[in-house]
């Protein structure tokens, strides 16, 4: 009988009286309503993070330009001239091509600037901050410079430019900044017999840090780390006196971020 006696008052002693209960009701409650803020706060940034994906093209996501149904000898449709530091624009055209991937039709860039002068030709609307990019291109015979694309362009005087010399068989990434021009990285490339060679890059984040890296007829050429410049237009570029065809431009914002692999031809 004194066991039960003890037992019960055991009982007594740690059970919560009723305002020990209101208390630890209201500290549940007040966490429960923590945790529920706290998930809409992260639910409302996934939703908010997922929107700003969608608007990185303010035109549309996927772009892909063949030029073929643009009047010849006319500047593309959507896109507009710029150069750096102040020369005469370059002739940005569109001509028929016997051999154009995307028949029958391409853009023709041809730049007369005399020193290291970069000519840009903007796609209107579009703002990227980790693009995928592509371009088919071609160095006429007897012609020489450097051509490719440009990519998280603020003005004439900031972006990123993916470059490649047809007859030294090199490849640059570089980048202007603050009135200062850095060469991120150079290589040399072997490229493939053909009429048409392609570049493309892709500009990724793992990790807190953004990769840049640049294919050149399908094999990696380049992978540099920069995140000095973020969203940005694109378009395609030449860099002194230099003539370049281009086909077949795509532009799509890359939501993969995840290593690299190396991307099928287009």
């Amino acid at each position: 009988m004194l066991q039960t006696q003890n037992t019960t008052r055991a009982y007594r002693v740690i059970r919560p009286a009723p305002k020990v209960l209101c208390v630890l009701l209201a500290v549940g409650l007040m966490v429960s309503l923590s945790s529920i803020s706290t998930y809409a706060v992260q639910r409302e940034t996934s939703e908010e993070k997922a929107a700003n994906l969608k608007k990185q093209a303010t035109g549309g996501l996927f772009h892909n330009w063949t030029f073929d149904q643009i009047p010849l000898n006319a500047i593309p449709e959507g896109f507009r001239k710029s150069v750096f530091p102040d020369e005469p624009l370059a002739e940005w055209v569109v001509q028929a091509h016997a051999t154009a991937p995307s028949p029958s039709q391409i853009v023709a860039g041809v730049s007369t600037c005399a020193r290291r002068c970069y000519q840009l030709l903007l796609a209107d609307g579009l703002e990227y901050e980790y693009p995928d990019l592509s371009i088919r291109f071609q160095a006429p015979d007897g012609t020489a410079g450097l051509g490719g694309v440009v990519f998280g362009v603020r003005d004439a005087h900031s972006f990123y430019a993916a470059l490649v010399d047809v007859t030294a068989r090199t490849v640059q990434l570089v980048r202007r900044s603050n009135q200062e021009e850095r060469v991120l990285g150079q290589a040399s490339v072997n490229l493939k017999p053909v009429d048409w060679h392609s570049l493309r890059v892709q500009r990724n984040t793992i990790i807190s840090k953004d990769f840049i890296e640049v294919f050149v007829d399908g094999v990696l050429a380049l992978s540099v780390e920069d995140q000095t410049l973020g969203l940005g237009q694109v378009g395609l570029t030449l860099l002194g006196p230099s003539t370049i065809l281009f086909d077949n431009f795509h532009a799509v914002p890359l939501f993969s971020h995840r290593p690299l692999s190396a991307p099928p031809a287009y």
